[in-house]
Formats: C-alpha cells, sequence, structure tokens
C-alpha cells in the first residue's frame, strides 16, 4: 500500500497546477493507520503532549491497538471529540486569552485532518497571507513589506474584532464546501467545531469561533480568511492606477534646466565653464531635494499575519476611506464578523504603524550617497524603515520580568528573587535564553544597535541575580567568574568542563528570515517506514526485551530533562537521548505504578 504521505504530496501537487480542483474522496485517508503514526510522530516532542485535557488521555500509551480504536471508530461515525478543557493566560494588556485543550485522541485526529486539509489548501493559498505557514514567520511577512511597501503614502492598520472567537461555523463549512465534497469529512470537522468546552467543570456550547489551542484551528482560520485574502487581490487590481506621466513637473523643469546648462558647459570658454559648472551643482542640489515621481498613480499593498493586516495606499486620504469602507463591508456582508473602526486607523506612512510588535513607517530622507559609479543618489527615500518600539515593547518586558526598576527617570538593573534558587548555569542560561529571543525578532530593525543598552541591563541584571544568590557584590563575581576580557559560568558535562557567556545583542545581528516551527510532512515524500510504527510492529519490548505480550505500548515522558536515572527503565530513555521507550503492557504498567526494580 502506497503510504498516505506520498498520497497526500500528489495532493498538494495537484492542487498548485489546478487551483480550482475540487476534492470528493478525502476521509478514507483518515483511515489509514500510517497517517496517525505519522501524526504521532508531530506530537509526541511538543510539551503540550503531556498536557492533559478533560481526562487522562496523553501521548502515553500510544500503541497499534489505540490506532485502531480511533479508526474504528471513525468508520462506522462513533467517533465524537471530547469538549476541550478551558484556561486562560494573561495577555501583555491586561486581558486574558481563553486556550481550549484537547485530549490526546483528539489532537491525534485533528492532527491527521490538518496534514490532509493543508495539503489541499497550502497551495491555493496567497503570497501575502505568513500566519501559521510552512515556511513562513513573522519575520518573512516584515521582509515582504519591506519590498512591497516602498513609497505608499498610507497605511490602514486592519484590526478584526475578537477573529478566532468569531469564526461563523457555517460561513466557514461553506467556504470549505467549495473545495471539499466530502459529507463524512465535512462532517467530523463539524464535530469538532461543536464539541464545546468545560471551564471550572461546567459545560459550555460552542456556537461560534475555532478554539485557540486546538490543532487545526490555525490552519481553519486561514482557510476562512483566504477569502479575505482573494477580495483584497481583486481589489487592488480594480484599484490600480497607472501613472499619467513618469516624473513631477518640478522635477521634470530642473533636469531640463540641467540639460541646458550641460549643453552651455560644452560650448563654453574657459571662463565661463566655472560659473556654469556652479550652477550645475546648484541644479543638482535641488533635483536631490525634489520629489521625483508624478505620484499620479493608484496602488494597494497588502499583507496579513493570522488576524493582523497591514494595507499600503498610494493614492490620497479619500481612497483610503474608500477602502476602508469596502473592507468594513466586506468583513461584515461575507465573514460575518466585525471590522474594529477605532482600531482600524488610517495613517499617513511618514509617522508610524504598529505591526508584528515593530513600528513601520516609509522614510522621506534626502540623504545622499555615492553608488559604486560614483553617482549620487537618495538610497534610503521613500524606502520602508522597521523601528524596535522600545517604551512599549523592551522597557515593557524589563519591567514586567522584574529586570529593572526606575530611578530619577533611569531604568537601574537589579536582581530576580524568583531565580536564586536556580544553579548558576541555569540562572545565566534564562537571561541568555530571554535576551536572544527578543534579539534574534528584532534583528531585522533600523535602530537594532539601540539593543546594546538592553544587553548591557540583561547582563547586569544577571550578575546581580548572583551576587544576591552569594550575599557578594558584582565585582567579586566578576572576579570568580573571570574568562579572559570576560566572564562566564562553567559546568560540567560528559566530554569535561564547559562554560557559557551572557549573550550580547551582537550575537544576533545575522538578519535572516527564521520560519515558523510548523510539520512539512504533507510537502516531504518518505520512502521508509515511520520509526515509531517500526517499532511497535517489532514486537519487542525495549525494557524487559519480551516477545510474548499480547499488547506493545509507547511510554511518553515531558522532559528527558526530569528523569533521575534511579531505576532502569529512566537510565535507558537517559542513554538513548528518547523521549518515548516501546514497552509491553505488564511493564507499562509497573512504570506508572512505581514497582520497576533496578
Amino acid at each position: 500500500m502506497q503510504p498516505t504521505v506520498e498520497i497526500l504530496e500528489k495532493i498538494n501537487q495537484n492542487s498548485l497546477k489546478h487551483p480550482n480542483e475540487v476534492f470528493t474522496r478525502l476521509f478514507r485517508y483518515m483511515l489509514r493507520p500510517d497517517l496517525y503514526f505519522t501524526a504521532y510522530k508531530n506530537l509526541y516532542a511538543n510539551n503540550g503532549a503531556s498536557t492533559k485535557g478533560i481526562d487522562n488521555d496523553t501521548a502515553d500509551g500510544f500503541s497499534k491497538e489505540y490506532v485502531e480504536n480511533i479508526i474504528n471508530k471513525l468508520r462506522d461515525g462513533s467517533f465524537t471529540p471530547k469538549p476541550t478543557r478551558r484556561i486562560h493566560i494573561p495577555k501583555t494588556n491586561g486581558t486574558n486569552r481563553p486556550i481550549s485543550i484537547p485530549t490526546f485522541t483528539d489532537k491525534l485526529v485533528q492532527e491527521a485532518m490538518r496534514m490532509i486539509l493543508e495539503a489541499v489548501y497550502e497551495p491555493t493559498f496567497k503570497g501575502s497571507s505568513h500566519g501559521f505557514r510552512p515556511k513562513r514567520s513573522c519575520h518573512t511577512a516584515l521582509e515582504q513589506i519591506k519590498r512591497d511597501f516602498t513609497g505608499v503614502r498610507w497605511f490602514i492598520e486592519g484590526d478584526i474584532k475578537g477573529c478566532f472567537d468569531n469564526i461563523d461555523h457555517k460561513t466557514l463549512v461553506t467556504f470549505i464546501n467549495r473545495k471539499i465534497k466530502d459529507a463524512q469529512f465535512i462532517q467530523l470537522l463539524g464535530k469538532f467545531l461543536k464539541a464545546g468546552y468545560l471551564e471550572n467543570w461546567k459545560y459550555h456550547k460552542t456556537f461560534s469561533g475555532t478554539p485557540q489551542g486546538g490543532i487545526i484551528s490555525p490552519l481553519l482560520a486561514n482557510i476562512y480568511l483566504h477569502e479575505l485574502d482573494k477580495y483584497v487581490a481583486k481589489l487592488a487590481t480594480e484599484f490600480e492606477k497607472p501613472r499619467e506621466r513618469v516624473h513631477d513637473p518640478r522635477y521634470s523643469k530642473l533636469m531640463h534646466e540641467i540639460r541646458a546648462v550641460k549643453t552651455k558647459l560644452d560650448r563654453a570658454d574657459e571662463a565661463s565653464k566655472l560659473v556654469l559648472l556652479q550652477e550645475l551643482k546648484t541644479l543638482r542640489r535641488k533635483l536631490r531635494q525634489t520629489p521625483c515621481k508624478s505620484q499620479t498613480d493608484k496602488r494597494l499593498a497588502y499583507i496579513r499575519y493570522a488576524d493582523d493586516t497591514l494595507f499600503g495606499i498610494v493614492g490620497n486620504r479619500e481612497d483610503c476611506a474608500e477602502v476602508k469602507r469596502k473592507l468594513i463591508k466586506f468583513v461584515s456582508e461575507v465573514l460575518k464578523m466585525e471590522l474594529n473602526t477605532e482600531k482600524t486607523l488610517i495613517t499617513h506612512s511618514n509617522n508610524y504603524a504598529r505591526f508584528l510588535g515593530y513600528d513601520v513607517r516609509v522614510r522621506r530622507d534626502n540623504t545622499v550617497k555615492r553608488t559604486k559609479s560614483g553617482r549620487l543618489v537618495r538610497t534610503l527615500h521613500n524606502k520602508v524603515e522597521l523601528n524596535i518600539p522600545l517604551t512599549d515593547k523592551i522597557e515593557k518586558f524589563l519591567f514586567s520580568h522584574n529586570i529593572v526598576w526606575q530611578k530619577l527617570g533611569k531604568l537601574v538593573p537589579c536582581r530576580r528573587n524568583e531565580l536564586l534558587h536556580l544553579s548558576d548555569s541555569e540562572i545565566i542560561t534564562a537571561y541568555n535564553s530571554e535576551l536572544r529571543g527578543i534579539c534574534n525578532y528584532y534583528n531585522l530593525a533600523s535602530n537594532f544597535n539601540t539593543l546594546h543598552y538592553f544587553s548591557y541591563i540583561m547582563e547586569y541584571s544577571c550578575l546581580k541575580t548572583l551576587a544576591s544568590k552569594y550575599k557578594s557584590c558584582v565585582k567579586k563575581i566578576i572576579s570568580k567568574y573571570k574568562d579572559g576580557k570576560s566572564w562566564s559560568i562553567p559546568y560540567n558535562t560528559k566530554k569535561g568542563k564547559r562554560r557559557v557567556k551572557i549573550a550580547t545583542y551582537q550575537d544576533c545581528t545575522a538578519k535572516m528570515a527564521n520560519p515558523d516551527i510548523i510539520p512539512t510532512l504533507t510537502i516531504k515524500h518518505l520512502h521508509s517506514r515511520n520509526s515509531f510504527e517500526a517499532r511497535l510492529n517489532a514486537k519487542i519490548c525495549e525494557l524487559c526485551g519480551s516477545t510474548a505480550s499480547a499488547y506493545y505500548e509507547i511510554h511518553h515522558i515531558n522532559k528527558l530533562k526530569n528523569l533521575k536515572g534511579k531505576v532502569v527503565w529512566e537510565q535507558i530513555m537517559i542513554a538513548r537521548r528518547r523521549k518515548t521507550l516501546v514497552v509491553c503492557r505488564e511493564c507499562h504498567k509497573r512504570i506508572h505504578g512505581k514497582k520497576m526494580i533496578d
């Protein structure tokens, strides 16, 4: 039998060649066992694989029988997703974000559905969409802004009220029905949409929205908002207007005067040349300060990351108001959502617009730079500038994590009491992780070098934390851990002693677009059997070596570092550096009963 992932690859290629292709028989792939082994491979390494939903169902205990049970229920139509467990996590603006946690069985089925839907839809998505897609990220969206938003005069910052919570189920199914004509597949999708959730052990029905935290939710949101992408692409075509003339009249006039002076210069005598050269120099200086484009054209640029959108308009403010009016009408009538008119702002591109945590504007800069050929040109004029919002993002982060306190209007590094119980290497690793995370994200910014002060604050907060731990001072800590011109923390490994240094912002200067980590198995050919399937089919307990057991299951742990190595099964997992161990059911029961002996 041909592996399912290879079939999904063919579906992907077919969808790429024929964007309007309609698929009618997709549910049958949900009945293939190898799809679930691949889905498990995508999920088991995630920390959420051990997070419980409303019951004790986690990645631990996965087996062939586990998969067969799911397939049998799907085949006879008795499979019913369980309600999700609703929790709330705080947002930076002081509100809470609702997160829904499904059971692992539901995660597994959702992952299988996600792979199928991704194979069908990924080739049809627009290039302006960057959220939750393979090989795309916030950085790829920002890079596209730098390319496509050159010279725009206005921004429209789009904001849909509670996008993920207000997705209309009926409308979503209608959109999917245009591409997929498979009643069983659509029915299964509808079950997940209507599964409901438990909050404080009280059941609530779901009438709209895709639960944030579900495996399939981001893809469903992209399918839904793909209609907006298509509408904006059509709107941009209608809006576009070519330039009536190439240059601004003032620019053309100066060009004509320059040509006239050059003509005189060719015929002038030595006495007149100095005067003409000075006049030519003055005219060229004026030319560099004069707008070049005629600005009689119209253009609309667009970018979307999940539900965050940014429009760039080449036109006047009236054009922006008309585009905004059309967007409000489309979102209301077609998507059955509401565009937040207060947050959907029209901003001149000379001012900053906020997108994905960056401040975006278009430079109006007459600074000139000499090219390799010797010409003076305005290299930065009308170019997109990405800046770090230092007060809103960096300072807010420092205060919220108790890294600084304010003294006479200045930021002063301070110790972090919540880290005092950690080892020295763990403390510096925690700081490095935070510093690199922020610096890596903002490495596209024009004012990236301003993070040198952030780097200094992080280093001295780390030193003060270490000094507080040992009831010492910063000077003595630096002397204790001195390593050449800098300082570092020593730690022991199997290969000997190593040292970990405090990170700096310069470590993150490589400007490369790092894609989000999203499984891309539907775009890969797998010509060998899945390792989990092979290990289970071998029917050998990797703990006791038994080959006579009726059932073999996968024992799964959350983190290897949590193992102490006091019992045999822990020692085996540490030695293999694996979070999984194929064991017979008898050994699995003894592991959880803590009766395994050395």
